[in-house]
């Protein structure tokens, strides 16, 4: 992408974020994808939060198509605790709430006496693919604003693809990328990567999506392996293993929608 924005959302007063091209779905130029206003609720909501929590889990409910409009979201605590703390987020543009946003934190503590192994994925393709040229469609800011290296998949529907991914600007301009936002911008993208049906003759959507956290990434780089499997009655299912290079980051899960358009 030749021409970037300086980052996914410009600041434009309190609890107000106004979206770049750089969130623009595939299908539909005056609409967000998923990724990044998720991202962004996340971001605001763990600004409420204690450092000596972490957010374990994002449920994140895309109740009409985002709107490439200025938003504010409205954050409330219900569920207050020291130990796990359940908040709950709007995003709110033209007054209506376009998505809505539940995470649990959890704090942090001793290390346990025991040590998960770590497996990490395959190594980051040196040679970087553009997907939405992949996929056949003109370009898209979302599918720009971010390096995709694909290891399998990516090439046309084949209902599993292991991708490398890493965020090539700033979700909010002015303030620093976090391991956190680098992992929930990508995670949406878990259905159209691994999309079973080519993408420019059927729909696959997701109305919700729960991204489950062992850890925030290190680094840069962000590696997705995603796969979707479909029922015999117009229902679907995608889960993503989400990693960094030295192994699992969490998991994803997105019910679908199928159908042709």
């Amino acid at each position: 992408m030749s021409d970037q924005p300086d980052a996914f959302y410009l600041p434009a007063g309190d609890d107000v974020y106004e979206p770049t091209i750089a969130t623009e779905s595939p299908w539909d130029s005056s609409a967000q994808h998923g990724g990044p206003p998720t991202a962004l609720l996340a971001h605001v909501i763990d600004a409420t939060v204690g450092p000596e929590m972490r957010l374990a889990r994002i449920s994140v409910d895309f109740l009409v198509p985002i709107p490439r409009r200025p938003a504010r979201i409205e954050v409330t605590t219900l569920r207050p605790g020291r130990q796990v703390r359940l908040t709950e987020a709007h995003l709110v543009v033209d007054e209506k709430t376009a998505v809505t946003a539940r995470t649990w934190h959890i704090a942090t503590g001793p290390t346990p006496p025991a040590e998960t192994e770590r497996v990490p994925p395959p190594p980051i393709p040196q040679k970087p693919d553009e997907w939405h040229s992949l996929l056949g469609m003109n370009d898209w800011g979302y599918g720009q604003a971010i390096e995709w290296r694909f290891i399998r998949g990516g090439h046309g529907p084949s209902g599993f693809a292991e991708v490398w991914t890493r965020v090539r600007i700033p979700l909010i301009a002015g303030q620093k990328m976090t391991g956190l936002a680098r992992t929930l911008i990508v995670a949406d993208a878990a259905n159209g990567l691994s999309a079973t049906l080519p993408i420019q003759d059927w729909l696959s959507i997701p109305p919700t999506m729960t991204t489950t956290l062992l850890r925030h990434p290190d680094g840069e780089w962000v590696h997705l392996a995603c796969r979707t499997h479909l029922a015999d009655d117009g229902l679907g299912v995608t889960h993503a293993t989400v990693s960094d290079p030295d192994g699992r980051i969490g998991d994803v899960n997105q019910p679908l929608l199928i159908r042709e358009r």
